[in-house]
């Protein structure tokens, strides 16, 4: 191979490489638009705060995150097993609305596919989602192996299994964190916050509704498989083929001081907790009792139909 021939096809090289180089948008931590949001994919171990709520009115939402975008499929999720998000999301109280994700045949939908062990999720609130996916899926992760705290989520969940509110797979920490909407499940592991669980979840609720057909579902974690759950309740209505539990599904883990309540959720079964009538819910005692705190922690009043919720909620009213 002749010296010409070698330059050239280094010129050609080089070419491609700036090209490439100059299609990934600059690292910016502050997110105020679907775009910023969609280049933390370019940057995912990176620090990010959102500035502001985003929603179908908010710039590049039909480009990147509505019914329309990426040919009818919507949001692509931040972050995948080969690549998972790794830095920071402190969503500062905002929220994340109207996000629409319609990918039957893949994994890991959420608007974070996949999170990191070493990663680190605040503050963030996901509402007026639409997900569908394969599995695991959940509204604002389909697996979690991180830090996951004061979040919260409201929409619809659907696909076939290791579904969760929240968080479809969760192998990291969730606290003070809750889910509320829909969550339907055609296989096992249906859960109201995740769908299956071996990390830990502390202080969090669910009052999502669940829906699950041909296995476990539970209305706060569908399987708890050597996981710990402590300070927690659910409180949404079930329903399913197999037994359904108020709280667990399937459970071989530990479960501590939490709670479902019978009335609304419709059965007086589950794998872990403590069954409690809708008015026992709505005592204090029944959480002051075991432990709960509601100096820092949670609170109750006519807020939340009268069920606990998280103090933080109150900044964001």
């Amino acid at each position: 191979m002749n010296k010409k021939l070698l330059i050239g096809i280094g010129a050609v090289i080089v070419i491609v490489v700036i090209l490439v180089v100059a299609r990934i948008p600059r690292y910016d931590p502050e997110i105020r638009d679907w775009y910023d949001l969609h280049a933390v994919r370019y940057h995912p171990g990176n620090s990010y705060i959102l500035m502001n709520d985003l929603d179908a009115t908010t710039a590049g939402y039909e480009e990147l995150a509505g019914p329309e975008a990426n040919g009818g499929k919507g949001w692509q999720p931040i972050g995948g097993s080969r690549n998972p998000f790794s830095g920071t999301l402190d969503g500062q109280g905002y929220s994340i609305a109207d996000l629409y994700i319609s990918r039957p045949l893949e994994d890991h939908a959420g608007l974070l596919g996949f999170v990191a062990d070493e990663a680190e999720i605040m503050n963030v609130r996901v509402e007026g989602a639409h997900i569908h996916g394969q599995a695991p899926v959940g509204l604002l992760a389909g697996t979690n192996l991180g830090a996951v705290s004061n979040c919260g989520s409201a929409g619809n969940v659907s696909g076939v299994s290791h579904l969760g509110g929240l968080i479809g797979v969760n192998r990291g920490t969730v606290s003070r964190s809750y889910s509320r909407g829909s969550v339907t499940g055609a296989m096992e592991y249906v859960g109201g916050l995740i769908g299956a669980n071996s990390g830990t979840v502390s202080d969090s609720y669910s009052m999502a509704r669940v829906w699950g057909y041909t296995g476990p579902a539970g209305g706060l974690v569908g399987q708890n498989s050597g996981g710990v759950i402590s300070n927690a309740y659910a409180a949404g209505s079930m329903s399913g083929d197999l037994p359904l539990g108020g709280l667990v599904g399937h459970h071989m883990g530990t479960v501590l001081s939490s709670f479902w309540d019978i009335e609304s959720s419709g059965t007086e079964e589950s794998t872990g907790g403590t069954g409690k009538t809708t008015a026992e819910m709505k005592t204090r005692a029944t959480f002051a009792g075991a432990g709960w705190d509601f100096d820092n922690t949670w609170d109750m009043n006519q807020i939340n139909d009268g069920y606990p919720f998280l103090r933080w909620q109150l900044e964001n009213q």
